[in-house]
């Protein structure tokens, strides 16, 4: 009887995106499940952004229980959704979808997840950041920034409008010293000359590809941060270990993004400790970045 009443109370989760097929989330979240004594199973689908009102559907017919989104979903999902959090609707991005009876809720774990893994490393507090990137998961850190008292916001973007709309959106959550330029402004350095963080927000190095930045024109003490994660670190990160700058890669914020998104499906406290192990069996460092100087850091805010 009680292998009957389990079946009945198993819930589908996943993750959507465009490419996927990368993602450590279903080993990550099955590893949770586990632990946590659920029934659950957590897969990845790869969908594309007009493919997403499809699936949306196709996840409410399957009465499914949550869904994560990666690239390039996180904005197309906003108007898709019947309620937004707080979270979301500040950011102006979703990550993390709750099926609540006939409703879809859309939440963003991204921001906080950011904060988390960057834990103490960075004095965030009047810093100036160069923020790579307008999508998603830029507008969730940038967020993330202003809240944690960032004092100056670079944006730099390969289509300078939506530079320029991430770059006001963000003034008016609190970061007016905020701007926009290309990608070809970070070339020859001088964005990077205060520079406290730089955070890759693009899919670059997911294929491999590499950003024209110069990397030794920011401050000893920089900490460069790609959202990219996987077993070898991304040509960004490489060049700012080449230039002697400290660096960490998006496998601590998929745990803690991920952990987040658990307690809003489940209404429990995520097995933070299992997540991470699944993630490190996989080749994630998730302890400490990899630097060749140690940063000087007072811990930001709480989200």
């Amino acid at each position: 009887m009680k292998m009957a009443a389990s079946r009945v109370h198993a819930r589908l989760f996943g993750v959507l995106g465009d490419p996927v097929d990368h993602s450590l989330s279903p080993a990550m979240q099955n590893a949770a499940f586990a632990a946590a004594r659920l029934p659950h199973l957590y897969l990845r689908y790869r969908v594309a952004p007009p493919a997403l009102e499809e699936a949306l559907a196709d996840a409410r017919r399957l009465r499914m229980g949550g869904l994560n989104l990666t690239v390039p979903l996180k904005e197309t999902a906003l108007p898709l959704c019947d309620v937004l959090t707080a979270e979301a609707r500040r950011i102006g991005a979703v990550n993390t979808l709750l099926f609540r009876g006939d409703r879809l809720v859309g939440d963003n774990t991204d921001g906080r997840g950011f904060l988390r893994a960057l834990g103490d490393r960075v004095r965030l507090g009047g810093a100036h950041t160069v923020l790579i990137g307008a999508g998603g998961s830029a507008r969730a850190v940038g967020a993330a920034l202003v809240h944690a008292g960032c004092g100056r916001i670079t944006v730099a973007n390969r289509t300078p409008g939506r530079g320029e709309q991430l770059a006001a959106r963000l003034a008016t959550l609190g970061c007016p010293d905020t701007r926009a330029i290309s990608l070809a402004g970070l070339a020859g350095g001088d964005p990077l000359a205060d520079a406290a963080l730089v955070v890759n927000t693009t899919p670059l190095g997911l294929g491999g590809a590499r950003l024209a930045l110069r990397h030794g024109a920011s401050p000893p003490r920089c900490l460069f941060i790609d959202l990219v994660y996987g077993t070898q670190p991304t040509p960004f990160l490489a060049a700012a270990v080449r230039a002697g700058r400290a660096t960490l890669d998006g496998g601590p914020m998929l745990l803690h993004q991920g952990a987040l998104a658990f307690e809003t499906w489940t209404g429990r406290r995520a097995p933070l400790a299992a997540m991470a192990r699944a993630l490190s069996d996989a080749g994630l460092v998730l302890t400490q970045p990899r630097a060749a100087r140690s940063v000087r850091a007072r811990r930001p805010p709480r989200p």
